[in-house]
């Protein structure tokens, strides 16, 4: 069975006309995203150096820097911990070894502990003094809640860390 479809000369015509008048015009009323390439250009890498992270190589993402000392957060609790040391090893970490358990980028200053809140703020003073790390991640199940695991850039660094017990301030948001 077939269906034709029959449209008058006059409609036809046109119908014509406006297709081909779209299609000479498209290029003046058609809106163009910016170029990625030119975008990136104008971000200063010196400014930025280690502040943004590449996602896919197509999204920037930026990275606050928890490691620097911040006088001005007060301790409101000390809690004592066991400290040990990770790194982005597969089999130290579940997924992507270079993301944490809270979605961002390991850096230096990021800990993993099971009771804390992603985002809270903690200073290891008798091994770091005023040093800020940020509870970014979590451990297996099997570690203690009063476990902190603070992220190192290689295995074995990680590994020459150990094991040390002391006490933790967890700061004022």
């Amino acid at each position: 069975m077939a269906i034709s479809l029959k449209c008058s000369g006059f409609l036809g015509l046109n119908i014509l006309i406006i297709i081909i008048i779209a299609g000479v015009l498209s290029p003046f009323w058609t809106v163009k995203a910016p170029q990625a390439e030119t975008d990136l250009l104008e971000i200063s890498i010196s400014e930025n150096f280690g502040k943004l992270a590449t996602i896919e190589g197509n999204s920037l993402l930026p990275i606050a820097d928890f490691s620097v000392s911040r006088p001005e957060l007060q301790p409101t609790q000390k809690i004592k911990v066991v400290v040990t040391a990770y790194s982005s090893t597969p089999w130290e970490t579940w997924g992507d070894p270079f993301i944490t358990a809270a979605g961002t980028w390991v850096r230096d200053g990021v800990v993993a502990n099971n009771i804390l809140q992603f985002g809270t703020k903690i200073r290891i003073p008798e091994l770091y003094g005023d040093k800020i790390f940020v509870v970014e991640d979590r451990m297996s199940w099997t570690k203690g809640n009063y476990q902190i695991d603070i992220w190192f850039p290689s295995y074995g660094e990680a590994l020459n860390f150990g094991t040390k017990r002391t006490y933790i301030e967890i700061l004022e948001s």
